[in-house]
């Protein structure tokens, strides 16, 4: 599945990373936690594959169905109950489709997994392995060498565990695509990416896909607009981190601890502790290091720093890891 590499209308970083030249042959596949996730990361990305004769595909976790605010200023209600977010989900399902008909991309090329939305990280956590089988049996049917996934810096829950759940499923190849990761919600780290520069019809046919999704635009369009107005930039992801992480990035407070959990995802296991149960052992330098064995086949593993407490804040202060 390999593609000719060459140059494309992008913005390298100072380490260039270089994508394929699209094609005829370009099958690009989509993770989008949400609707509008699609359009607000990756609309000219998508245009340009299209423009090229390429494949497009979008895989939808979520139907974004848990969005109470714009539900409640739109239908002028107070109470949402699960008949109302079944509702919302479908009208931004509506949207969607909407949106991909200005990005080009036919309805038979979306596929939904209907995730409960606020929830990608109860299915990795309580599905584990199942539902890294449905999402690499849904890469499997489309065969992509280019995909598109949340980025783990992505500070919304959704998006920094679909990232973990997407290099699981992308475990299970034997050829693996290139991988590319987009933020939205945070800051990226990562030193090497790449630009995706729109033509003023790209970037004007975008904000079209944008303004198809009016139920989020009602509350939120100036956010939504800066948001998909940003230059599209992804980050390559290693199929195998060629330096796995010996140490934990956080030092919680002692106050803290006894609310915290931390869990432990690889393609065959789950693993959750309170903090003072997890297998750790601090080194001189006040460094927590996981003692676990080996990760199961080789594979990725990921570590996951949550506080027990309900919040009403929806990011992620600590998120994932890979170790």
């Amino acid at each position: 599945m390999a593609l000719t590499a060459a140059a494309v209308s992008v913005r390298p970083s100072s380490s260039t990373l270089k994508l394929p030249a699209f094609s005829a042959q370009t099958r690009l596949l989509v993770i989008a936690p949400h609707p509008d996730d699609e359009t607000i990361a990756n609309g000219v990305l998508i245009q340009r594959v299209r423009a090229a004769g390429g494949e497009v595909k979008l895989v939808l976790l979520t139907a974004g169905e848990n969005n109470p605010w714009p539900q409640r200023w739109l239908e002028r209600r107070l109470w949402i109950g699960a008949a109302d977010r079944q509702r919302w989900g479908q009208r931004r399902h509506i949207e969607l489709r909407q949106a991909l008909q200005q990005l080009a991309v036919p309805s038979a090329a979306l596929q939904t997994l209907e995730w409960p939305d606020m929830g990608v990280t109860d299915v990795l956590l309580h599905s584990g392995s199942r539902a890294v089988e449905e999402l690499a049996a849904a890469i499997r049917a489309f065969c992509p060498n280019i995909v598109a996934m949340p980025s783990m810096d992505d500070r919304h829950p959704d998006h920094g565990s679909a990232y973990v759940l997407t290099r699981l499923a992308l475990a299970s190849l034997s050829d693996a695509p290139l991988q590319l990761a987009y933020l939205i919600h945070g800051h990226s780290a990562h030193e090497r990416f790449v630009d995706m520069i729109g033509t003023p019809e790209q970037s004007a046919t975008k904000l079209q896909a944008l303004n198809a999704h009016h139920s989020q635009m009602a509350l939120s369009g100036s956010r939504m607009r800066r948001l998909a107005g940003r230059v599209e930039r992804y980050t390559q992801v290693l199929p195998a981190s060629p330096t796995p992480r010996d140490a934990l990035p956080w030092r919680p407070p002692a106050w803290l601890r006894p609310l915290l959990r931390l869990s432990v995802v690889d393609r065959s296991s789950v693993q959750t502790w309170p903090w003072s149960r997890a297998p750790l052992q601090r080194d001189g330098e006040g460094r927590y290091r996981l003692e676990l064995p080996d990760a199961a086949a080789g594979g990725p593993r990921f570590a996951r720093l949550a506080c027990a407490l309900p919040s009403l804040w929806i990011f992620d202060r600590w998120g994932w890891c890979e170790i």
